[in-house]
């Protein structure tokens, strides 16, 4: 397989994710505002800063408002981390590689961006809001089902698996970090009355919270959901168990051993983490994050620089065992 295959295979999932998991920490945002007091001073400042773009939000917004920020990272085509920047791209690094896929997935893929292009600007409205970020969910999970359903294990697979798992478990950091970071106030007393309705929040836009009800069986405490989401094994969507799964495609590949400690150390970090601690302090959660998501980056610059492209840009072969069983980029 070409490299440049193989890595708008990896992009094309990890786009695909990051719309999916964008609409997700919108929609956790959203409903958080609506179910706490008004008097409470949440913002919509953070989710700029947790995505990466703050640079790119004041070269083209006064103020951090709700309908900036949501129209920023719902519709803004010139910003990448958008929903409809992020579909336009995996869009287009699914277009270049089309023929090594079902054409069912192209034409999902192709459908899904028009359908998102269409309704954006709509959907931006309070109104509009849940309606059009459950539809890209829900489209990213059909995206998901297809390729898992029909596209045979081999090298393609493996990196696409390589790129969902990734950046899901990136992403699913943000959205813990809602939690922890300036969104909600420091004062604890403050908190109090409304601690477990924000994590049940946290659990839904995860789509976890049945999940954490049949496994923990407790009420919703915030060190049982933050151990819940960031260690257990079985979790589609926990930090342990998309790690897992990074380290299990990378066995199928070879040269991978570099790679593959990495993903060992940076998924020990998050085995061995003190959960008590964290849950209990906001500035640690954030801290902790903030580590996870360098070692996330650690892993991606591993993966590229074996698998993608030589130091001076030039594309490579990369030489994939027919046997195989199945920071951000600048690859637009």
């Amino acid at each position: 397989m070409l490299s440049r295959v193989a890595e708008n295979l990896y992009w094309m999932a990890r786009y695909i994710e990051r719309a999916e998991d964008t609409a997700r920490l919108l929609s956790v945002n959203s409903h958080l505002m609506l179910d706490l007091p008004r008097h409470l001073p949440l913002g919509w400042a953070p989710l700029i800063e947790m995505t990466g773009t703050l640079e790119a939000f004041n070269e083209r917004h006064s103020s951090f408002d709700e309908r900036s920020v949501v129209h920023f990272l719902c519709a803004d085509a010139q910003n990448g981390s958008s929903i409809l920047a992020a579909l336009a791209s995996a869009r287009e690094n699914l277009r270049t590689t089309r023929d090594v896929v079902p054409r069912e997935i192209w034409e999902e893929v192709n459908h899904l961006y028009l359908s998102v292009a269409e309704h954006a600007e709509n959907g931006v409205s309070p109104r509009r809001r849940d309606t059009f970020l459950k539809s890209v969910i829900r489209g990213c999970q059909t995206l998901t089902g297809l390729i898992e359903g029909t596209l045979s294990y081999g090298p393609a697979r493996t990196f696409i698996k390589l790129g969902r798992h990734l950046e899901r478990a990136d992403m699913t950091t943000r959205i813990v970090d809602v939690r922890s970071a300036s969104l909600l106030p420091q004062n604890p007393d403050e908190l109090l009355p409304f601690e477990n309705l924000q994590w049940m929040s946290v659990l839904k836009s995860l789509t976890a919270y049945q999940m954490y009800r049949q496994q923990v069986r407790l009420r919703v405490r915030g060190p049982d959901v933050l151990r819940f989401l960031l260690q257990d094994p079985n979790l589609p969507r926990s930090i342990a168990c998309s790690l897992e799964t990074v380290g299990h495609e990378l066995q199928l590949l070879p040269r991978q051993d570099r790679a593959a400690a990495t993903v060992s150390l940076v998924r020990a970090d998050v085995v061995d983490a003190d959960i008590q601690a964290l849950a209990h302090s906001p500035s640690k959660l954030h801290a902790f994050v903030d580590e996870l998501q360098i070692g996330f980056a650690a892993i991606h610059d591993m993966l590229s620089a074996t698998y993608f492209v030589n130091s001076d840009g030039v594309p490579r072969v990369t030489q994939l065992q027919s046997q195989s069983h199945a920071g951000d980029d600048d690859n637009d």
